[in-house]
């Protein structure tokens, strides 16, 4: 009777612990449904803070709200009558070319009419409205006289043409320049830049788009070297990947995955640079092979085709901790409707303290001192909370996904505490991802691995140029202008982004 007793009871708990299970299950699903929901249906920025919080955090996915409005009124300048702290229109930049209309009185109105004596010109009223004039072609003619001899024994004589950035080609560096910032900058396809260049007379098909673009990704390969140089010898770089298709690479299949790598930093001037590189898979060699030789913080996201840069002398892997802070945002948004604060919202708000103490840092010695005595004692406090919460929350809920998600990272998260030179987060790898996440909704995939190296490159000086305040299509027509005659170190270096302004 009693081994019989014993068993039922060891069924009723089994029966139980499968209750329990199911019932955990349940709520996991209904948590994913909830957020699953979120994803698909509400706002896409991080901007909507956390009541907790304390921070803005704006990443790649959010989209800027822009903080101006166009004044009715007449006036460039904001008026004092007008609200301190209201919005208002900026003065048209000085570098536009001005086109002066003149609107005066009649001749028979400048005259008193109360002396009949004649007006004197004491000034004017200045308007200034933005025009704008649709593109406009035109073929540029390079003449080159040929001159001879009338004993007919020597040879014709004419200069040689200047190197061209593809030759024997119609296109002009400036032309270049407008397809490749039109795609990479602007996003539009090549399609339909065709079918503009048609609209205007021009008669250029979409391969022959696609050729040039091709054959400026090679261009400017040695700027691309240089910048891969300057940009491993930083004592921090952050990496990203993001996926793109490409239809035409070996041994896969068109409707597979290959990856975007990008690659952003500061040179020691404090300028950014971001590479692009284009590779068929999201394998852990991808990462070894770009921080070859390198020496120094690389800081990523929690992908696991990382974890191999710990394992290679004089690279340092460093955590990102706004992944971590993405990890709780989903569970919140995953809960229930009206439930109580929970681990999510702690976890949140120490996050959002963190970012405050390093916001309030001026400089590698404040921020260093601020670590040490107040961002570690809360890293220490952290981590007690972190041990207990583990034991706490079912692990499989998005709050105990986000828990062990920060468990797993903890060693990479802590390490910005030993050196100012390292932050919280990789928003500036995210930051630059962004363009090319943007630009793929239009051009959708890459037709062979050719062409995807292709846009990395291009992509590359673009994002670094726009990084560093220098306007796109104007850099491109200086550099393929310039490139083509360059021969020598120093004359790469100066097609730089941010010395070709200067460069002669």
């Amino acid at each position: 009777m009693e081994t019989s007793n014993h068993q039922q009871i060891l069924s009723e708990n089994d029966a139980l612990r499968e209750v329990a299970r199911l019932r955990e299950d349940v709520a996991y699903l209904e948590e994913l449904v909830k957020l699953f929901k979120h994803q698909k249906f509400g706002s896409k920025s991080e901007a909507n803070r956390h009541p907790g919080e304390q921070l803005l955090f704006n990443e790649a996915e959010a989209d800027a709200d822009s903080d101006l409005i166009d004044d009715a009124g007449e006036d460039n300048e904001p008026k004092d009558s007008k609200p301190r702290g209201k919005p208002s229109r900026k003065a048209l930049p000085e570098r536009l070319p001005r086109v002066d209309r003149i609107i005066d009185l009649p001749d028979n109105e400048k005259f008193c009419p109360v002396s009949g004596k004649p007006l004197h010109r004491i000034g004017e009223e200045v308007t200034e409205q933005l025009d704008i004039v649709p593109a406009t072609v035109q073929a540029i003619r390079t003449i080159r006289p040929k001159y001879a001899c009338s004993c007919g024994d020597c040879t014709p004589k004419s200069m040689q043409l200047p190197p061209q950035p593809i030759p024997k080609s119609m296109a002009s560096p400036g032309l270049l320049a407008f397809v490749v910032t039109s795609k990479y900058a602007d996003g539009m396809p090549l399609y339909r830049q065709e079918g503009i260049l048609q609209r205007i007379g021009c008669d250029i098909p979409r391969a022959t788009l696609a050729s040039w673009v091709v054959r400026c990704g090679e261009l400017v390969a040695p700027i691309i070297q240089l910048l891969q140089q300057k940009i491993l010898k930083g004592p921090l770089v952050q990496c990203d990947e993001s996926p793109i298709q490409v239809l035409k690479v070996p041994g896969k299949k068109p409707t597979s995955k290959s990856f975007m790598w990008i690659i952003a930093a500061s040179d020691e001037g404090g300028r950014k640079i971001v590479l692009y590189e284009f590779s068929p898979t999201r394998s852990g060699e991808v990462p070894l092979r770009i921080f070859k030789g390198y020496k120094g913080y690389v800081q990523t996201d929690g992908y696991e085709g990382y974890s191999q840069l710990a394992l290679v002398p004089g690279i340092v892997h460093v955590g990102d901790w706004v992944h971590v802070r993405r990890k709780f945002k989903d569970a919140i948004k995953g809960r229930k409707a009206g439930a109580k604060a929970s681990f999510a919202d702690h976890a949140l708000n120490a996050m959002a303290e963190l970012y405050r103490i390093e916001n309030e840092c001026m400089g590698d010695d404040a921020r260093r001192l601020a670590r040490q005595t107040q961002s570690r004692k809360m890293i220490d406090d952290l981590r007690s909370w972190l041990d207990t919460a583990l034991h706490r929350v079912p692990p499989k809920s998005l709050t105990g996904n986000a828990l062990a998600y920060m468990d797993g990272q903890w060693p990479k998260l802590v390490r910005f505490l030993d050196d100012p030179a390292v932050g919280l987060d990789t928003n500036l790898v995210e930051n630059s991802t962004r363009p090319f996440v943007l630009g793929r909704r239009a051009w959708l995939f890459s037709d062979t691995v050719k062409g995807a190296c292709a846009s990395a490159a291009l992509y590359s000086l673009i994002i670094t140029a726009r990084s560093n305040g220098i306007e796109p299509y104007h850099y491109l027509t200086r550099l393929f202008s310039e490139l083509p005659k360059a021969t020598s170190p120093a004359d790469i270096e100066a097609l730089l982004p941010w010395n070709i302004s200067t460069s002669r």
